[in-house]
């Protein structure tokens, strides 16, 4: 008798868990996003009820701007710092992915890292920072969904908009203005790669705090930057040179 019941209760723990995970090829309708922005994200609400909790009195700091009033410097800083090859996958990057696996066995953890891009908006938009295996599976699903119904444009738009960057502070406008007092469309490209060094652990990281660890990724990153030709060291002087 025991027996089954635990049969019974493991097939009704499998067909829970089909359902939500079969529940994400449908809803939400992401084709939405191709031309509405979303006033509010789930990891925006996770952060609402977290202080709730806490019982702090915040609010979500965010002023949504388009692609072409963000600086091409910010766009190819945080790709190459978050997804480097996010213009040619297709919403996984397996190399990546296989790697974090490897580490987390290693260490005896489930972290599950090597997220691409479109895969962190998934995340942000609909679901929880849980880091379990269920949520990672609709986290897959929906990330499989943006790619087939969004341009890659369009992605990284909803991404540069939703990304946390401090406690409460979201998208690259509201970012660009607490850190620099300037609009997004401005930013340098040393100040991109700050902003981009600071992404992986938003709350613990300031761009223009005295962190060496954010001093060595965002040199890293600009470096990059200036390898392939994105930025142009001492750009006055080599005009100058030119006349």
């Amino acid at each position: 008798m025991v027996k089954k019941w635990t049969i019974a209760l493991i097939l009704f723990v499998l067909s829970a868990v089909v359902l939500s995970i079969a529940f994400y090829f449908v809803y939400p309708d992401v084709s939405k996003l191709r031309k509405v922005n979303p006033k509010k994200s789930a990891f925006m609400e996770y952060r609402e009820s977290e202080w709730l909790r806490q019982g702090k009195k915040k609010k979500i700091v965010q002023q949504w701007v388009p692609l072409s009033q963000i600086s091409p410097y910010v766009i190819k800083a945080v790709i190459i710092a978050e997804d480097d090859k996010f213009w040619s996958h297709e919403g996984f990057d397996f190399d990546a992915m296989q790697k974090a696996l490897e580490k987390d066995l290693k260490q005896k953890k489930f972290k599950a890292g090597g997220s691409t891009i479109s895969q962190q908006l998934a995340k942000n938009l609909f679901l929880t920072p849980s880091k379990n295996p269920i949520r990672k599976l609709m986290e897959a699903v929906l990330t499989w969904r943006l790619e087939q119904n969004l341009s890659k444009k369009r992605i990284i738009e909803l991404y540069l908009n939703l990304a946390e960057w401090g406690d409460g502070l979201f998208g690259i406008e509201a970012a660009s203005h607490r850190y620099y007092d300037k609009p997004a469309s401005d930013l340098s490209a040393l100040e991109a790669a700050k902003l981009a060094a600071v992404l992986p652990n938003p709350r613990r990281y300031n761009p223009v705090g005295g962190s060496n660890y954010v001093a060595y990724r965002s040199e890293l990153i600009y470096q990059i930057m200036v390898r392939r030709g994105i930025v142009i060291e001492d750009y006055d002087d080599v005009m100058n040179e030119q006349k």
